[in-house]
């Protein structure tokens, strides 16, 4: 947008707004005294952006094209390559103190770093890097912050001597039980038996009232499965979960840790091949499942797909009501026999933790699995410990909070939010149906949820379907968003649902239990970018020869990262853990690099953003970029496009490569391929390099995409080589 938003009219805004020309402009009479606000600290459009938010005269309730009116007009003139990214969100010193992060920074900052402190947003990157350098200082802190509670204490914080540990062993000598800790009363967090630890809907009871559950009975429950799968399997087992999200699960899953055997995490979107390479995987002995999964007001068969995957032992819980309604094979058991065997066998309803060294596997979860068998990831007990540390340090999980993410146990962000709540002391908010419609978004509302974790691809569902619209999500504090590229206009439709909350952005890694790099409330923040590498995470940005660039230097390049990482996987069930993360990759201070496989851009101003893997960068007239950079680009040149996926491919005949763009069209939308070739053409060379071109479009009515959302690049790429190679030949 040319226009600045000093020349946009009322007319203008109560165009955009549908607004009476009282109400334009009485918005418009805000903005001027922003103006003036800014131009008295000199004229930087984001005092503009800042002032508008603080007085709120843009509602939630406004319709998006009035919010990216005021939005794209402060910024139009913004220069990214000398400001970086444009800002939207701004922490307050008062609010920061009050956060997890700044309270501690508040208590042991002045001791830690002497006069060199000042508060929690002066001094958070002097914070942080004082944490990469001395990171057990930091664990230390935040072994009180969360409920843990060691049967025996650990030796050290960090122990190095081994030189064959790269990642060094943390915690040694240890031994604890992890849903234990998620289970009991504690002082701090502040956690009581009759504290709210679960809240969840049913799909279809989008009227009735919230169902609850406190943390007695949770545990009540828990104790009363894992009695039950006592007497059923031997200590150390590999027990299965292949169901969605719901309280059950939950149940199951700590029931499964307590007692000493091992969670198989499966997704519930799986085919009957992909169930049977985890079970073979991980030599599940059983698995737990539905006979139905509700989604969109429609049945879904699930047992008959673990039927067909395997002959493993099924527990099946039924969708609704108190019995499963189909019948079972010889070998399978509802959940309502399953639980009567504690009748069989009186045990007390008490039930002892099994208590097991910190490096003990609690959970096999699994990567994407494009191409041959997912890697098996073994998460220890020090996992748990490291996600939740990332929730309470940068999206401010603690008491008082209803932390909901739609998710499943078979993804690493199941288990993150699962123990995030329970170790912070959070409320725990599932919706057992269909993310995608609105009610899921009454839950949210009706739950009183304060953090709503999101993925990219649901926030432009929600927006572009307009099914949130005149819900009230005014008491969500934070937008945790992970799995994909954020998408800046959508992020700025979701964040103007909860008066311009931030959204923090994270991204990580099954293997790493947690992200390395982040939002923080202590930081401005800009859409679709992270503001810090997440706490004590050390990192550098290599060049194409495996140099590392100077930490404060703009530059892209492929992430490598410093080994100390607490909860990062050891080893792999199915792969050489050495080979995957190690082999090749450059010595930094003495240090082997660990691999991650991002490419990672640094903005002027040490923003962060995510340019895709190593293996999506293309190479076009000599010149290096990224798919994800092309796409940005390609997703606004027109109205009419949903989303776009840019892949470049080499000729059949050899030569340069060509750069093919995807796209799916918003509905309504009927673009030629050859005009949205020109569109695109000329949007990436005004915008990215006037060399580029390209060479091929095709409208699909949607992308290929892993389980896990994940889009399959190479399923692309096959597809544009076939064509090229069959029009070579006509």
């Amino acid at each position: 947008m040319a226009k600045g938003i000093a020349e946009v009219g009322i007319e203008e805004i109560a165009k955009a707004g549908g607004l009476t020309r009282e109400e334009a402009k009485e918005i418009h009479g805000v903005i001027r005294e922003a103006i003036a606000v800014a131009e008295a600290k000199g004229s930087d459009p984001s005092e503009v952006w800042r002032e508008v938010v603080a007085r709120r005269v843009l509602k939630p309730r406004h319709p998006h094209p009035l919010h990216q009116l005021v939005y794209y007009s402060v910024y139009a003139h913004w220069d990214s390559s000398i400001n970086g990214p444009p800002l939207y969100w701004f922490p307050s010193l008062y609010q920061s103190k009050l956060t997890n992060l700044g309270r501690i920074m508040e208590t042991h900052g002045p001791k830690l770093l002497g006069t060199s402190y000042k508060d929690p947003i002066t001094s958070f990157n002097l914070f942080r890097k004082f944490f990469v350098q001395h990171p057990e200082a930091y664990w230390s802190i935040i072994l009180k912050e969360l409920s843990i509670v060691f049967r025996e204490a650990p030796k050290c914080i960090l122990d190095i001597s081994d030189k064959s540990k790269p990642g060094g062993t943390w915690l040694p000598g240890a031994v604890l039980n992890i849903a234990e800790c998620c289970l009991l009363p504690s002082k701090h967090p502040r956690k009581e038996d009759d504290s709210c630890a679960v809240v969840w809907r049913d799909e279809g009871c989008d009227d009735s009232e919230v169902n609850h559950m406190t943390l007695k009975e949770l545990r009540e429950q828990v104790m009363l499965v894992a009695n039950a799968l006592d007497a059923t399997f031997s200590r150390g087992d590999a027990i299965a979960i292949d169901m969605p999200m719901t309280v059950n699960a939950v149940i199951i899953y700590l029931a499964i840790v307590l007692s000493g055997l091992v969670v198989v995490s499966i997704a519930d979107s799986f085919a009957a091949k992909e169930i049977a390479t985890r079970l073979r995987v991980s030599n599940a002995k059983a698995i737990f499942t539905q006979d139905f999964i509700q989604r969109g007001g429609r049945k879904v068969p699930l047992y008959s797909r673990v039927v067909e995957a395997a002959p493993y032992k099924a527990i099946v819980l039924p969708v609704s009501g108190s019995d499963v309604g189909i019948k079972l094979r010889e070998q399978d058991i509802s959940w309502r026999d399953f639980l009567s065997i504690v009748n069989q066998h009186p045990r007390p309803t008490y039930y002892p933790p099994v208590y097991q060294p910190i490096g003990a596997t609690i959970n096999i979860l699994f990567s994407s699995g494009t191409t041959g068998d997912p890697k098996a990831i073994p998460w220890t007990q020090r996992s748990p410990i490291s996600c939740s540390s990332d929730q309470w340090a940068h999206a401010n999980v603690g008491v008082g909070d209803v932390f909901c993410w739609p998710t499943n146990l078979g993804w690493v962000m199941g288990p993150v939010l699962m123990f995030s709540c329970f170790l912070t002391g959070a409320t725990l908010a599932l919706y057992n149906g269909s993310p995608l419609d609105r009610g899921f978004g009454k839950f949210i509302q009706d739950a009183g949820v304060t953090i709503l974790g999101t993925v990219p691809s649901l926030v432009k569902t929600w927006k572009s379907t307009h099914c949130m619209e005149g819900l009230d999500w005014s008491k969500i504090k934070s937008f945790p968003s992970t799995g994909e590229v954020s998408n800046i206009d959508d992020d700025l439709w979701l964040s103007s649902k909860s008066y311009y909350s931030p959204i923090i952005e994270c991204c990580g890694g099954t293997e790493l239990a947690s992200a390395y790099i982040h939002g923080s409330q202590l930081q401005p923040q800009a859409f679709g970018a992270f503001s810090s590498p997440a706490m004590t995470v050390g990192l550098v940005i290599l060049d194409e020869h495996g140099v590392p660039y100077p930490d404060d230097e703009a530059c892209v390049g492929e992430v490598g990262l410093f080994p100390l990482f607490l909860g990062a996987t050891e080893r792999l069930l199915n792969a050489d853990h050495e080979k995957v993360y190690y082999k090749g990759m450059p010595m930094y201070k003495g240090m082997r690099l660990r691999r991650h496989g991002d490419v990672l851009k640094r903005t002027v101003g040490g923003y962060l953003i995510v340019e895709g893997r190593a293996d999506d960068t293309m190479n076009l007239g000599g010149i290096k970029t990224s798919s994800i950079e092309i796409e940005r680009i390609c997703d606004r040149a027109d109205e009419g496009i949903m989303e776009t996926a840019a892949i470049s491919v080499t000729p059949p005949d050899g030569g340069p490569e060509l750069l093919a763009i995807f796209a799916v069209l918003k509905q309504g939308f009927d673009h030629q391929p050859d005009k949205l070739k020109t569109i695109f053409s000329k949007a990436i060379q005004r915008n990215l390099n006037p060399l580029f071109k390209v060479s091929f479009v095709k409208i699909v009515p949607e992308f290929p995409r892993t389980a896990s959302n994940k889009l399959l690049r190479r399923v692309l790429r096959d597809q544009v080589k076939e064509e090229i190679s069959v029009r070579s030949r006509i």
